[in-house]
């Protein structure tokens, strides 16, 4: 019997387009909504989907049409054991089987390999638009490291869009309109060019009003302003020959946000700004970030510049006291707003040439990404009053308070943030790559005191795969082939701007050019005055080699070996900056990283010298590979068994500010994957049932967390089990149901201690978590011997000597300070409990980490500060570790279920077909650290709809509600650093919509 290879892939890319056959295939066979065969390519050959031996699901576009799933999001409704949601940093985690984006990161690979057209994706905003003229989506569960590019770990999103038709003319266009004024429009038209070539070109437009409420503005963001077109062209100069090409590009230009809202159990300590029991609409404690530090009291007095400048104090007042959240997920108080720009050009190629025993493949593709926005990174409103003080002291000064020599350095900070007087607006520092920011004139001014965020990208790719398969005679094929990719980034920023940080970098940066101990420095403020996290360079070169072999036992016994050589290199240049060096006002170099003191700033202080930027390079290579054995037991009866080792490769973490002991890279992580399957057509097509049950064995799975307000990955080892289930039942030729469920254990396997970035502390009582007052970070120290009263009172004797921090040179003409480039006076305080319902054993206080290591180091037992005398203490930079063996992983619930039914009243040569469809997702936390702080609650979502369809379905009318309880689900969160007040960003689906909608096709 003759046997179609299986074609298939490598690491990073892998063919483009379907090839010729499918088509006809897909044509050949019914494909309908409601369990009409649909072929698929998930094995890269045409086959039924009920022939595949992988848990793959597939879905047509009447299907999509039907089911109302208009973006990848809403996939999630209907698949069992998946999960989508937005992620922070303008990016999305397409979850499966509990295995998502876990990394952060530009080094970072996707656990989910997203495809359009076989094709791999960098990078893509594919997931920002709907749906349109596609031929079907395919998703597939577990690792395809031999079937699909980039050694997807989790699975496969594979999009295929509808190609053109030869010898046919063909049109259709769909006009909507909904709540939020929402218009969309999609139109195709196929265009025949003789009976070889033809033509096909799409698009789609969508404008609405946006679903959230600014209050303070009263004004409407998280709008929709987009379009997208896609050209295809195809070519059969002969029976044998087939090429495919295509280009895409969609722009979306509006308000849209990243993140909904920011939740919070407000910490009135200040210490760690939010606790750790629950989720509350509640503001975080403004005296956490590090703007309320840098520009309190408490630090102005270590650096010896008068508290007059202050902005506040830690102990006192902070600027979201007297604020109120509201408690509408879509309603919020900011006075910014939202921006969100985004674009992508892809370009792909095919040409496919079939030679009898063996056919060849040979596919590129190129693509470019532009991404820019940005927003109210805490979404309120505080209160400038309490600025004041600070503000008339900085005026003041400008005016020569502090005697003429003073003037030329507070002059031009005055002129540049406050340009008419404390009492008039307040300008803050744009996020621009110059880093002059307020400073340079690239500012923006408002009466109320700013803050907001930025994340941009721009990166470009692309790849060349070709892959030579057999078609024998006998039980015997194989398949050979290689690929090559090329990644290059050339901008990726996350910038971090506020008044505050504007208004320190100014003070600080006058006070330490004019006091400079050599002599005044020119008048100068501190760069960048913003926080910016920049790659500025990342390119990534992979190649991979594969192979597979095939053998059909019988005509029902087939077995499948893959291997696949795998080599990843990535090599990245990047910096973290904030108030790191002098820059002089009025600057002639395009950005502050020119002369004259931009030497004094070390990007990597791991390498010798002051170096103005940080380079790395990591490379790996892997040996994958997959076994499977199918058995038709008859010819609708399939069962399967299959074991794959899937791989993805490791990264390179970026700089921190300021700088903590972290790894500088992470390993590539691995799974050992197992899984049995059958798929069962009962009744000649009265029920379809398909059954899957795995097991995972993770090693070195990639996680995230905030360190110093970037994010730092890490590994961790975890087992994986579960059971899916897929049916349709067809009770009448007019009625379908379809169901799926899904069950999902995950935990971490093996013993893992790492610091919660909720509870720095570690959950114990003989710990102290400080708030450091030099850049709002949190240290924490322990008792050795658990000695509770120890630990406090060694903090609080810490503390009395930062305070008084006495000269111990007996010249009373010199002074010598027991902690050099310390000032006393800062009126420190001792330890203090946090709230009972707080979910904190520890205490708190502010301090200085720096020192209280030394302390704990015995530096300064001379002086009575022996810590033996306390019980022993222990400095832990990033927090006491706790050992998170046994926890779940995140955006992975236990389980979810679906059902949906359908309809048709036949009425003449019309028909009328109503549809319900139900999801529920289960319970799943958005932390490794699990607790009820980070529980994710599960959440049903409910659709419907009703379509008339006219003879012939040459045109049709519908109406239909989306989310019909106008449920606020939660679908993951995100816990932002301790120097920005811990507080949680939580990511939702859409609220309800309705509306209606017709069409014709031709």
């Amino acid at each position: 019997m003759k046997f179609k290879a299986l074609i298939g892939t490598s690491i990073l890319a892998m063919t483009v387009a379907t090839p010729a056959f499918a088509q006809d295939a897909a044509d050949e066979v019914e494909r309908d909504a409601f369990g009409g065969e649909i072929v698929v390519t998930a094995q890269r050959q045409s086959e039924r989907l009920q022939d595949v031996p992988i848990a793959v699901s597939a879905f047509s576009t009447e299907a999509l049409e039907a089911q109302q799933i208009k973006t990848p999001s809403d996939l999630q409704l209907t698949l069992p054991n998946v999960t989508f949601t937005k992620t922070n940093f303008t990016g999305a985690s397409f979850t499966i089987r509990g295995i998502g984006d876990l990394c952060v990161g530009t080094t970072c690979d996707s656990a989910t390999a997203i495809h359009l057209n076989g094709d791999p994706l960098f990078s893509t905003r594919l997931f920002e638009t709907e749906f349109f003229d596609l031929e079907r989506v395919e998703v597939l569960r577990g690792p395809q490291g031999t079937l699909f590019g980039r050694n997807a770990t989790s699975g496969v999103v594979n999009v295929i869009t509808a190609k053109p038709k030869l010898g046919t003319f063909e049109a259709a266009a769909e006009a909507e309109y909904g709540n939020y004024d929402s218009m969309k429009g999609k139109a195709m038209v196929n265009i025949p060019l003789g009976d070889t070539m033809g033509i096909r070109v799409a698009g789609i437009y969508l404008n609405r009003d946006g679903y959230t409420k600014n209050s303070f503005l009263d004004t409407r963001i998280d709008d929709r302003d987009l379009y997208s077109v896609r050209g295809s062209f195809r070519w059969e100069p002969s029976d044998d020959t087939t090429i495919d090409l295509l280009a895409s590009y969609f722009r979306e230009k509006d308000q849209r946000t990243r993140i909904q809202k920011q939740l919070c159990q407000r910490d009135p300590t200040g210490i760690l700004g939010c606790l750790n029991s629950r989720l509350d609409n509640s503001p975080f404690n403004g005296n956490a970030t590090f703007t309320a530090a840098l520009t309190s009291r408490e630090f102005l007095a270590i650096r010896g510049i008068p508290q007059a400048f202050a902005l506040g104090s830690l102990y006192g007042p902070d600027v979201y006291a007297n604020t109120t959240i509201p408690s509408d997920p879509r309603e919020v108080n900011t006075a910014y707003t939202p921006s969100y720009f985004t674009s992508e050009l892809t370009l792909q190629g095919q040409i496919e040439h079939n030679f009898g025993p063996v056919s060849l493949q040979v596919s590129g593709q190129y693509q470019k990404v532009k991404l820019d926005a940005s927003q109210d990174y805490n979404s309120n409103v505080g209160n400038r009053a309490l600025y004041a003080g600070g503000l008339a002291t900085l005026q003041a000064a400008a005016n020569g308070a502090l005697g003429a020599a003073f003037t030329p350095y507070f002059a031009p900070v005055a002129a540049a943030i406050i340009p008419n007087g404390p009492t008039g607006q307040l300008c803050t520092s744009l996020a621009e790559e110059s880093g002059y920011g307020s400073f340079g004139g690239n500012k923006i001014c408002s009466d109320q005191s700013l803050q907001f965020d930025r994340s941009n990208q721009y990166n470009s790719s692309w790849s060349v795969e070709s892959i030579l398969s057999s078609d024998l005679d006998g039980p015997f094929n194989f398949l050979v082939g290689g690929i090559y990719a090329d990644y290059h980034l050339t901008e990726n920023s996350y910038y971090v701007n506020a008044f505050p940080i504007d208004y320190l970098t100014g003070v600080l940066g006058a006070f330490t050019a004019a006091t400079n101990a050599t002599g005044p420095l020119p008048p100068s403020f501190l760069a960048t005055p913003f926080f910016r996290n920049n790659t500025d360079d990342l390119k990534i070169k992979s190649y991979g080699l594969f192979g597979e072999a095939y053998f059909e036992v019988s005509d029902r016994l087939k077995l499948t070996a893959g291997l696949r050589y795998n080599n990843d290199k990535k090599s990245v240049t990047a910096r973290s900056t904030l108030a790191s060096f002098l820059a002089p006002h009025g600057g002639t170099t395009d950005t502050v990283f020119g002369p004259p003191f931009v030497g004094s700033f070390d990007a990597d202080p791991g390498t010798p010298g002051n170096q103005i930027i940080q380079a790395r390079k990591v490379k790996f290579n892997k040996l994958t590979g997959r076994f499977v054995i199918d058995f038709k037991v008859t010819d609708d009866n399939l069962l399967y068994a299959s074991y794959s080792r899937g791989y993805k490769s490791g990264g390179i973490n970026p700089p921190l500010q300021p700088i903590f002991a972290v790894p500088e890279s992470f390993k590539p992580e691995q799974v050992d994957a197992f899984e049995i399957g059958s798929k069962n057509t009962f009744g000649g097509g009265a029920l379809q049932l398909n059954l899957t049950a795995f097991y995972y064995k993770y090693k070195d799975l990639q996680l995230s967390k905030i360190v110093a307000r970037t994010a730092v990955n890490d590994n961790v080892s975890a087992d994986i089990y579960g059971f899916e289930a897929e049916a349709i039942v067809r009770p009448d030729p007019d009625v379908v149901v379809n169901l799926g469920f899904s069950y999902l254990h995950s935990k971490v396997s093996d013993d893992k201690f790492t610091s919660n970035p909720r509870d720095f502390g570690g959950g114990r009582s003989d710990a102290v978590i400080i708030k450091d007052i030099t850049n709002a970070a949190n240290c924490a120290v322990a008792s050795r011997t658990g000695n509770v009263a120890g630990i406090n009172a060694f903090v609080n004797q810490v503390n009395n000597l930062i305070n008084t921090n006495p000269d111990i040179n007996p010249d009373p003409a010199v002074t010598t300070r027991v902690i050099p480039g310390i000032q006393p006076g800062a009126n420190l305080q001792g330890t203090t409990a946090f709230p009972a319902d707080g979910g904190i054993a520890s205490t708190g206080a502010f301090g200085i980490c720096d020192v209280l290591s030394a302390a704990a180091a015995g530096a300064f037992s001379p002086l009575g500060l022996n810590p033996t005398t306390f019980g022993g203490v222990e400095y832990f930079s990033a927090g006491v570790p706790v050992n998170i063996k046994g926890n779940q992983l995140p955006q992975a619930p236990n389980y979810k279920f679906s059902a949906g039914v359908q309809y048709t009243a036949r009425m003449g040569d019309m028909t009328l077909v109503p549809r319900v469809d139900m999801a529920y997702t289960g319970e799943s936390y958005g932390s490794i650290f699990n607790g009820n702080v980070n529980r994710i609650k599960g959440y049903a979502q409910v659709n419907a709809q009703i379509q008339l369809n006219g003879a012939d379905d040459k045109w049709y009318v519908k109406g239909f509600i989306q989310n019909v309880f106008d449920a606020n689900s939660v679908t993951g969160l995100y816990i932002t650093d301790q120097s920005s007040g811990n507080y949680t960003n939580i990511f939702t689906l859409e609220p309800r919509r309705y509306g209606i909608a017709a069409g014709v096709r031709f």
